[in-house]
């Protein structure tokens, strides 16, 4: 008997809708969990997914990435890598381990969300893979991260991370809460799919995929390659559906939903992926600054994609086009002095020649950032442990969960704020303040780590007792990797402005 051709069968056979006989479409599709938007099945059945596939393909295509990556793995388990690598890929490793791999379990369910309540047969089926795929994503990242158990205890955070009160927990929780789980099927095909996946894990995965290729960590960098050929394929379940919700006119909500996404998305990926690239890898080993990765990768991709659909760039596009210079130069600083707080060893990534790039690829990077770390090298150089950890908590944004800092001797930072059900709420930033008043009933119920600690859920309210709360044990806490040994490289400081200084850094810092 002869076979068909793929495209002789494949619509009929993925075609699963039906006419309902003893449920009414509105209970098999409820609004809430379906699609705010109000398409009928109708309307849905113009989605069309650009990456066809069956279930036969799928499983042979992800068996040989298995097969591959467990291979890699295995020939070089004995070359000793991370006992020789630079301290600083260490902690790239444990950080994104600990980040990714809990986000990437929790969207397991909100691709089998969409696989249950998406109302086009093409959009179920592409989501019943991209469950399996997060599925595969969370297992395959955590098996990677146990084999470095035994060299250090930070990685168990890969495992436990989710399931504790980090900070870093809270931040991403409120983010893959908001935009893969508490919302309609179709509102989160587009936050997910969309403006996370096709807009930011390229960030995560390729971008630190091109710098373990760098650093020699071919087991790494074959590992999240591989992870990020899956997530080309279920990015694709957003687009598809944008296109039908904008031929029935729905281009000012979908534009809302993608505004909301991507700030919330950037946030955390700036902190989190920007110290990985600007101050962690070695300096000669880096592929190209954060900045220039997210206007390659980032900006002139989203653009187009945003351009393909007939949307609008974010109303807020300027604003995040500045931010790529700042944000994570001030949140590595801030982590840093923060760092019993982390589960890796945050590095300081200052020295002389550090420094002297940092300036070459953010000019003005001495003047702003430079003058602070001056005066924290003096401090570890004369021993002033005191002046090396924060005395109290920062003021943490309401919506992303990241502190309110800035761009240092620009003035006060704590100027977004709003007032709702007898609370004040506080953001780091215009979009943040924004995404709270387009929904404030959705967020008015967020507790800040420093929030938590206001209201006395954290006991007690000290330093040990905060430790505690994140559950973050002597052993894990971390630290300065090179013991301030870079502090004793700045013996001169670059910029001589100590009274000016101290004044500026007892308030920043």
């Amino acid at each position: 008997m002869g076979l068909l051709n793929r495209s002789e069968w494949y619509d009929i056979a993925r075609d699963t809708n039906w006419t309902p006989t003893y449920a009414s479409v509105d209970e098999l599709f409820p609004e809430d969990m379906s699609d705010t938007f109000g398409l009928t099945l109708e309307q849905w059945n113009a989605y069309d997914e650009p990456y066809k596939t069956t279930y036969r393909e799928y499983v042979q295509v992800q068996s040989k990435k298995d097969s591959d990556a467990y291979s890699v793995k295995a020939a070089l388990a004995r070359s000793n890598f991370y006992d020789n690598t630079n301290v600083g890929w260490q902690n790239v490793l444990k950080m994104h381990f600990g980040a990714v791999c809990g986000l990437e379990y929790s969207t397991v369910l909100s691709a089998g969300k969409m696989v249950r309540f998406g109302k086009a047969p093409g959009w179920r089926n592409m989501a019943t893979f991209g469950s399996l795929d997060e599925m595969r994503h969370a297992q395959i990242q955590l098996y990677f991260a146990h084999e470095f158990v035994t060299k250090s205890r930070q990685f168990d955070w890969a495992a436990k991370t989710y399931q504790t009160n980090s900070w870093v927990a809270i931040a991403g929780r409120a983010m893959i809460d908001d935009g893969s789980m508490g919302r309609d099927a179709a509102s989160m095909s587009i936050m997910h799919t969309f403006a996370l996946e096709q807009g930011f894990t390229n960030l995560q995965f390729l971008g630190l995929a091109a710098d373990a290729t760098a650093m020699g960590d071919h087991s790494f960098a074959n590992l999240i390659s591989s992870v990020q050929t899956d997530e080309a394929r279920h990015a694709q379940i957003g687009t598809a559906a944008l296109k039908v919700l904008l031929a029935h006119g729905h281009k000012e909500k979908a534009q809302r939903i993608v505004d909301i996404a991507f700030w919330r998305n950037w946030r955390l990926f700036v902190v989190l992926t920007g110290p990985s690239m600007d101050y962690f890898t070695p300096l000669e080993k880096r592929h190209q600054s954060f900045k220039e990765f997210i206007l390659e990768f980032i900006v002139v991709q989203f653009e187009r994609a945003l351009e393909d659909l007939g949307l609008d760039k974010p109303w807020y596009w300027d604003q995040f086009l500045e931010s790529t210079s700042v944000y994570h130069h001030s949140g590595h600083l801030e982590m840093w002095f923060v760092r019993q707080t982390l589960f890796w060893d945050h590095k300081a990534g200052v020295t002389p020649a550090e420094r002297e790039w940092l300036e070459e690829k953010y000019p003005g990077w001495n003047d702003r950032w430079g003058r602070l770390w001056d005066v924290i090298a003096e401090n570890a150089r004369e021993g002033r442990e005191d002046k090396l950890f924060p005395a109290a908590l920062p003021v943490i944004c309401n919506i992303c969960s990241i502190t309110c800092g800035g761009v240092p001797y620009d003035g006060h930072h704590i100027g977004h704020w709003s007032d709702f059900g007898g609370r004040r709420y506080y953001f780091c930033s215009e979009p943040c303040k924004w995404i709270f008043d387009v929904e404030p009933e959705r967020y008015h119920g967020h507790m800040s780590l420093t929030d938590r600690l206001l209201a006395g859920q954290i006991q007690p309210a000290t330093i040990e007792g905060t430790l505690q709360y994140l559950s973050i044990m002597p052993g894990e806490r971390g630290s300065d990797p090179e013991n301030y040994a870079w502090a004793h490289q700045c013996a001169s400081p670059t910029l001589i402005h100590k009274a000016d200084v101290h004044g500026h850094a007892s308030d920043r810092l």
